[in-house]
């Protein structure tokens, strides 16, 4: 890989892991309904589960895709209910320590987290993306440089989204704050998947 090549990934790689998605949306969530502390498993799940992700994903199981095209639409589909069933999941947390203990809520666990990316429809478009523009071939070794990338960049930006939400925890000092802040996370999570709606198929 040239210098200009991983200059652009490292680029890439930055701002589309420190822009909104499903990732960041949950994460602050987390980090504002649990704290920053009991949110690292669910950081790490993203950091490690998508860097792997673009690993497998670029030594041959996009070729699934290529071969049926209809498996990666059944993929989205799966993909949109599942977000939505995290937005509903969302919006209806007690948060504040004490309910969430009270209602059985808690944050995602590091593995919860790690199988949450095959299913995040942004985690696929940025594995895609970063694999057909700045993986040189499909080599083990150019396909691992991209993830490794992926991975020391990915993990600093989604901690930033918990750090945030720790800091807007603070100014949830009420049960109707937290569930304001909840529902408007929630509609932001679906609102994330305006996207894929719209390259579904009819």
């Amino acid at each position: 890989m040239t210098q200009d090549m991983l200059t652009g990934l490292v680029v890439f790689s930055m701002v589309s892991s420190i822009t909104p998605g499903p990732n960041n949306l949950m994460l602050m969530a987390s980090g504002a309904n649990f704290g920053f502390r009991l949110t690292v498993p669910h950081m790490a799940g993203v950091g490690i589960g998508f860097t792997l992700m673009i690993i497998l994903v670029g030594i041959g199981l996009v070729q699934i895709f290529n071969a049926w095209p209809a498996s990666y639409d059944l993929l989205r589909i799966v993909s949109v209910l599942y977000l939505l069933w995290l937005a509903w999941k969302i919006a209806s947390s007690a948060g504040l320590e004490d309910s969430a203990e009270e209602t059985g809520g808690k944050p995602l666990t590091f593995i919860q987290a790690a199988l949450f990316q095959w299913v995040n429809p942004k985690a696929w478009t940025m594995a895609l993306t970063a694999l057909s523009a700045y993986s040189a071939s499909t080599s083990f070794m150019s396909v691992l440089l991209v993830a490794l990338v992926f991975g020391l960049i990915n993990l600093p930006c989604v901690s930033l989204w918990t750090v945030l939400g720790q800091q807007i925890r603070l100014l949830l000092t009420s049960q109707r704050r937290l569930v304001a802040f909840n529902v408007t996370m929630a509609i932001l999570l679906v609102g994330s998947l305006y996207p894929v709606l719209q390259s579904l198929p009819a």
